[in-house]
């Protein structure tokens, strides 16, 4: 069974760049607003949990832990090494959530003494795991196997258990705190993602403690299951990797993307207004190839409102009150009804302007503040041409009626 096992995640190569690449991409995305607001506690813990983070898939690769003690020239230095890492990666989770409970706005007495004693003791592991290693006799080098291989030894046996855990602890109860936090109301929608992959995340850790911690056990009974310490382990710690740099990433992206999105559908919406408004102003409307989203949608808002300003002394402010009186008799709602009557006004408008140019030089027409403030429900309104018809057909009936 064991060996079956051990055949089918070793046909299953996890590389341990993957997850390097993600932790970096999540630190490159944050690395701005850490270095803008260092001064934050929450963004200096997330700052050190994504570097350590990285710094353990770079060293805990096979090719890595070769190079390492071929320069130093110690047999299996790495293995306190790589431990220090973790243990630090460790202290860096439980640090956040003490960043995150309390934040900037709460550095009381208590949240002091919390960080002090997670820095004191994860601080002390580190030291005891390099005693350790000073103690222990490993002279035969293992890339792989290294804790199976000497579970057995003296001190390379606490070592191996102390790394463990620490790692238990720290990862149990970042996952615990996280899904408290998902319980929690008035979260972002891409916050509340983004914690449920650090949950599953953080979850999935426990896996890793858990094959290395029942191999090991199996080498101190004389069993070989070793497979689980250098198959499973590891793909857990990637698959785990993973999500937490996704959990890390997505909150940022997402509402990137979503703010993007939402910028570039105003500026679609708002393309029949300046198709209307091109047959008012001599001038189209600004455009560069280069643009971004943001700076096309303000150029469209103002190319928009300054042909409005063209328009505005032919406004007939009788007709948009007649309109919006029909509309509402349609069954169209306040707003809508609101949106159809300004539609009206601003095509009778338009006819008009175009009949009779020379009328520029009349007095200053209506108020316009409403057609310069929601020219997106304007411009949505007048994708309906049915609906602006018929609105208008029921608001100029009466007029045309008595004036037969």
């Amino acid at each position: 069974m064991a060996s079956t096992s051990a055949r089918l995640f070793g046909d299953v190569q996890i590389s341990f760049w993957i997850p390097t690449v993600a932790l970096t991409a999540a630190l490159a995305i944050k690395l701005p607003s850490i270095v803008r607001m260092w001064r934050d506690p929450l963004l200096r813990a997330v700052g050190g949990l994504l570097l350590f983070a990285c710094a353990v898939f770079v060293f805990a690769a096979p090719s890595t832990i070769a190079w390492t003690n071929r320069v130093t020239g110690v047999p299996n230095i790495s293995a306190p090494w790589v431990y220090s890492l973790i243990t630090a990666l460790c202290a860096s989770w439980l640090l956040l959530i003490i960043a995150w409970r309390n934040g900037l706005a709460n550095r009381s007495a208590a949240t002091r003494r919390a960080t002090r004693w997670v820095v004191s003791v994860y601080a002390g592991v580190v030291v005891a795991l390099w005693a350790l290693f000073a103690l222990a006799d490993a002279p035969v080098e293992r890339l792989r196997d290294l804790d199976t291989y000497y579970a057995t030894t003296p001190f390379m046996r606490e070592q191996i258990l102390l790394y463990l855990l620490a790692h238990t602890v720290a990862c149990t109860i970042t996952a615990r705190l996280i899904w408290n936090w998902i319980r929690t109301d008035g979260l972002d929608g891409w916050l509340r993602w983004g914690l449920r992959f650090l949950g599953v995340g953080y979850a999935t850790n426990l896996l890793f403690d858990a094959a290395k911690l029942t191999a090991v056990t199996a080498r101190w009974r004389g069993h070989d299951l070793d497979w689980l310490s250098t198959d499973l382990a590891p793909a857990a710690a990637c698959v785990s990797a993973s999500l937490v740099a996704v959990g890390f990433i997505l909150p940022h992206t997402g509402q990137y993307l979503h703010e993007h999105w939402r910028i570039r559908l105003r500026h679609r919406h708002l393309r029949t207004l300046s198709v209307l408004m091109r047959s008012v102003s001599a001038a189209r409307e600004p455009f560069t190839l280069r643009g971004t989203a943001e700076l096309r949608l303000i150029r469209r808002e103002t190319f928009i409102r300054d042909a409005l300003l063209q328009v505005s002394r032919h406004l007939d402010e009788n007709l948009r009150a007649r309109s919006y009186d029909a509309a509402l008799g349609l069954g169209v709602g306040p707003a809508r009804a609101e949106a159809l009557a300004a539609a009206v006004m601003l095509l009778d408008a338009v006819d008009t302007r175009r009949r009779s140019p020379e009328a520029d030089a009349s007095p200053s027409g209506p108020d316009t503040a409403y057609l310069l403030r929601e020219i997106q429900a304007v411009s949505r309104a007048l994708r309906h041409p049915d609906d602006i018809e018929a609105v208008r057909a029921r608001a100029t009936a009466p007029a045309e009626s008595a004036s037969a």
